[in-house]
């Protein structure tokens, strides 16, 4: 258990832990914290996982005894990416996110931690991912130790205290614009990650075309700087086309997956802020 704590040390016990909040409904103070939990000064207490993450996930915001991703979406994703099908996503994400070794990071959303922990080892940055699943902030922790990892639902609120980040990631995630704006510093940058039209399209066909609406929607608190389309194909036996079809968000219902060509694909919308935010709703990319 010491070894555990001791390598829990160095990524909480940093600058970092003072911008956490308190994530119960009307108390939203700073997290004070120990080598085994963290704790506001109303005595609301949060312990620290095993594997080394913080959850701040409240029951109240709980639809299901496990929410978000399952153990074996997991599992499955990971999978995927050990096939090296999303590589060329993660370069696109790479190039157009810009970022250097003294930018704080968060990834809203960060499901398996696959896209942020990357791009932490590549430049160096201090990472933050927040997911409502435990198994895929699990998976994350063990594999990315250098990152800090939290259960809490980013679409109610983003547990980091105003201005705490120079980048913002939303990589095929549910997307709370006010949110983002909040913890984003002025002069920061917001990175959104949304499937195109032609992703997955052998498996379920066409689908719309989202980044207009998400512009739009974003227009009252950032300006688009930059849009991208990454696209890429992969040859899968049927067993990697199983693996897609259980990480995707809403499960397909198809008849048993035969190997075929796949098509990956995803609008990369790079964001400034500007302005104030006006509340917002969140909505969903699946």
């Amino acid at each position: 258990m010491f070894a555990i704590m001791a390598g829990f040390y160095p990524l909480f016990y940093t600058e970092h832990i003072l911008s956490l909040l308190c994530p119960v409904r009307h108390c939203r103070l700073p997290l004070s914290r120990d080598p085994r939990r963290a704790y506001c000064e109303r005595g609301h207490s949060f312990d620290v996982a095993r594997s080394g993450y913080l959850n701040l996930l409240q029951p109240q915001e709980r639809r299901s005894k496990l929410p978000g991703d399952t153990v074996e979406a997991v599992a499955a994703r990971r999978r995927l990416h050990g096939r090296g099908v999303t590589a060329p996503l993660l370069r696109g994400i790479s190039e157009l996110l810009g970022a250097s070794q003294d930018d704080a990071v968060l990834d809203a959303g960060c499901g398996d931690g696959f896209y942020l922990g990357s791009l932490a080892r590549e430049h160096g940055f201090n990472a933050c991912g927040v997911d409502i699943s435990i198994p895929a902030i699990d998976a994350a922790a063990r594999r990315y130790p250098d990152c800090r990892w939290l259960v809490a639902n980013a679409d109610r609120a983003i547990p980091y205290a105003d201005h705490s980040f120079d980048k913002v990631l939303s990589i095929t995630a549910r997307m709370n614009a006010p949110e983002f704006r909040r913890v984003l510093k002025d002069g920061g940058l917001l990175l959104v990650a949304i499937p195109a039209p032609d992703d997955l399209i052998e498996l379920r066909g066409a689908g719309r075309d989202r980044a207009e609406r998400t512009i739009a929607t974003f227009a009252e608190a950032f300006t688009l700087v930059e849009q991208r389309r990454i696209t890429t194909a992969a040859a899968l036996d049927a067993a990697a086309v199983g693996d897609v079809l259980l990480s995707i968000y809403r499960p397909l219902q198809a008849a048993p997956p035969v190997a075929t060509a796949v098509t990956f694909s995803l609008d990369l919308l790079l964001f400034r802020p500007c302005g104030k935010v006006v509340p917002g709703t969140t909505f969903p990319q699946a």
